[in-house]
């Protein structure tokens, strides 16, 4: 028995935020960006072929919208604004700081060239292989491993924390 399309949708859904987030940078325009690839995949239900991921292929869903997006505010000479969204305050000192850990994360992935980012997000946030991240973007699987090491090397230089958690907080990338 196959499961239907809408179902499989709905069960990628917090995937899917979650790499949205990570390339569109703000919950507005990941928000967005998911509901489009949704839209997208219902629409294209048929270009699905059974028996392969079908989280690559909604990942790819995703970029390949955010590539699209991106190129037509390029044409349009909008900027690219950052929403920093507030988190609310907490009253303890060890959940205030490890915050502070991950806004610095944040902070350091969003500034991260598209390519880095969004293999960053694949592989290290939604658990992909280094294949199938490679598959799901449609590049060699060496690309992946340079690009996610040049990630973590920049995300670990702008935050100063090491592989380990040095540098004030426990993050790792």
């Amino acid at each position: 028995m196959t499961v239907p399309i809408g179902d499989q949708i709905i069960a990628l859904l917090p995937r899917l935020r979650r790499f949205a987030r990570g390339l569109a940078k703000s919950m507005a325009d990941s928000d967005d960006l998911v509901q489009a690839a949704c839209e997208r995949a219902l629409a294209r239900a048929h270009q699905w072929q059974p028996g392969t991921r079908f989280d690559s292929w909604m990942f790819r869903i995703v970029q390949t919208i955010w590539i699209d997006q991106m190129r037509a505010r390029a044409v349009r000479g909008e900027a690219d604004a950052i929403d920093p969204e507030a988190q609310p305050t907490d009253e303890s000192v060890r959940r205030a700081e490890a915050r502070m850990s991950l806004e610095a994360v944040q902070r350091a992935v969003n500034r991260l060239p598209e390519e880095q980012r969004a293999v960053l997000m694949l592989v290290t946030v939604e658990g992909l292989s280094y294949k199938e991240a490679a598959e799901t973007l449609g590049v060699p699987i060496g690309t992946i491993m340079s690009r996610l090491a040049r990630a973590r090397a920049a995300v670990q230089s702008m935050t100063g924390m090491s592989a380990g958690g040095h540098g004030g907080g426990n993050a790792t990338v």
